[in-house]
C-alpha cells in the first residue's frame, strides 16, 4: 500500500465526496480509498440498493415525527432537506469545474411522494403537510385526498381501491432521484485523474 494522507475506507458515495471535497480545498493531498469488493459504489451506493431520492425529506415520513399533542415535528425534515440542497450546490460546483459529467448523468427530477390510508393516517398526512408548507423549503408541496387527483399523480397506486377508501398524499414536484453509483464513480475517477 502506498503512502497516504488521509486514508478512506469504503468505496461509497461519502468516501468519494470527503475525497474530492479534500483534495478541492487541498490538491497536494495523496487520498487513498481501500473497498473489499473489485469496483466502488456496489454496496450501499448502488441504484438498486439505494432509493435514491436524496432524503431530502419530501416524501420520508419517519423525518416527521408526530407529538403527543397531535403535532408534527418538521426540524429533522428541515435538517435533512437543507443538508441534501448544499449537496446538490457541491455537485452543481463540481459541474462547473468539469469535475463532474452533465448534471443528467446522476441526478434527475422526479416528484416525491407520500401516500397513506385510512382517517388516522389521513389527519397526520394532513397536519405533516400544513406543518411543512408553512416553511420556504417545503412550500410547493401538494396535499390531497381526492382520488382523481392522486390517480393523476400515480395511477397504479388507486387500481382496486374503493372510492370511498380514506387516503391521503403529498406531492413535491421538485423532488430528484440521484443515481448513487454513477456519481460515486464519477468522483472517484476525478480522484484517480
Amino acid at each position: 500500500m502506498a503512502e497516504a494522507d488521509v486514508v478512506l475506507i469504503g468505496g461509497g458515495i461519502m468516501s468519494a465526496t470527503l475525497g474530492v471535497l479534500l483534495h478541492e480545498l487541498d490538491p497536494s493531498l495523496k487520498i487513498q480509498i481501500v473497498e473489499a469488493l473489485a469496483e466502488v459504489a456496489k454496496e450501499s451506493s448502488n441504484p438498486w440498493n439505494n432509493a435514491g431520492t436524496g432524503h431530502a425529506a419530501l416524501c420520508e415520513l419517519n423525518y416527521t415525527k408526530e407529538n403527543a399533542d397531535g403535532s408534527v415535528e418538521i426540524s429533522k425534515a428541515l435538517e435533512i432537506n437543507e443538508a441534501f440542497e448544499v449537496s446538490k450546490q457541491f455537485w452543481a460546483y463540481l459541474v462547473s469545474r468539469g469535475i463532474l459529467p452533465q448534471p443528467g448523468e446522476f441526478i434527475t427530477s422526479v416528484p416525491h411522494m407520500s401516500f397513506v390510508l385510512g382517517k388516522e393516517n389521513q389527519a397526520y398526512l394532513k397536519r405533516r403537510h400544513e406543518t411543512m408548507a408553512g416553511h420556504h423549503f417545503f412550500d410547493e408541496m401538494e396535499y390531497s385526498e381526492d382520488h382523481a387527483t392522486i390517480r393523476k399523480w400515480a395511477p397504479l397506486l388507486l387500481d382496486g381501491r374503493k372510492p370511498s377508501e380514506p387516503l391521503a398524499a403529498t406531492r413535491a414536484a421538485g423532488g430528484t432521484d440521484v443515481n448513487f453509483g454513477a456519481l460515486t464513480q464519477a468522483l472517484v475517477d476525478h480522484l484517480a485523474s
